[in-house]
C-alpha cells in the first residue's frame, strides 16, 4: 500500500469515527431550562452494563456551582448537585429511544419516568422527556463538543 493510499484510508477512518460519535446519545450535553431558555448544567451520559446513566459534571448557572439538593429527602438531603446521578439505568429500545424509571430533577427534588432520544433532524440535540403519570415535559439538550 502506498503512502497516499494509507493516508486516504486513515482519513476515511477518522471521518467515520467522528460521524459515528456525533450520532450517539452518549457524551456530554448542556441542559437548557425550557422555561427561561438559559443553560443550567452539563450532564455526562454514559453506558454501563448496557444501561444508560447520566450525572452532573458542571453547573452553569451563576451562583449555583455549590448548590445542594435542599428539597431532597433521605440520603440525598443537602447533597451536592455536582456529581449527582440524574439518569439511572435507562434501557435501550429498538426504535433508538432509551426509557427508564429514574430521571431526577434536583431543583424540584422529583423523580420522573423518562424517554430520551436524538432529534432525528439534528443529531446534536437530545430530547429528554420526563413523565409524571400522564403529564410530561420535554427538554432539548445540546451536545457539548470535546
Amino acid at each position: 500500500m502506498t503512502k497516499t493510499s494509507r493516508l486516504i484510508v486513515l482519513g476515511m477512518f477518522f471521518m467515520f469515527t467522528l460521524t459515528s460519535q456525533s450520532q450517539s446519545v452518549f457524551g456530554k450535553w448542556k441542559t437548557i431550562d425550557d422555561r427561561t431558555g438559559k443553560p443550567k448544567a452539563i450532564i455526562d451520559i454514559y453506558k454501563k452494563d448496557g444501561l444508560m446513566y447520566g450525572h452532573v459534571v458542571e453547573i452553569l448557572e451563576e451562583g449555583k456551582t455549590d448548590a445542594v439538593c435542599s428539597k431532597c429527602d433521605g440520603d440525598m438531603k443537602d447533597q451536592p448537585i455536582l456529581g449527582m446521578t440524574i439518569i439511572d439505568a435507562a434501557k435501550e429500545h429498538d426504535d433508538g429511544e432509551w426509557k427508564g424509571k429514574k430521571l431526577f430533577d434536583p431543583q424540584q427534588a422529583m423523580t420522573f419516568r423518562c424517554k430520551i432520544w436524538l432529534n432525528p433532524d439534528n443529531k446534536d440535540e437530545l430530547k429528554v422527556r420526563g413523565y409524571l403519570t400522564f403529564i410530561y415535559r420535554t427538554q432539548t439538550w445540546l451536545r457539548v463538543e470535546g
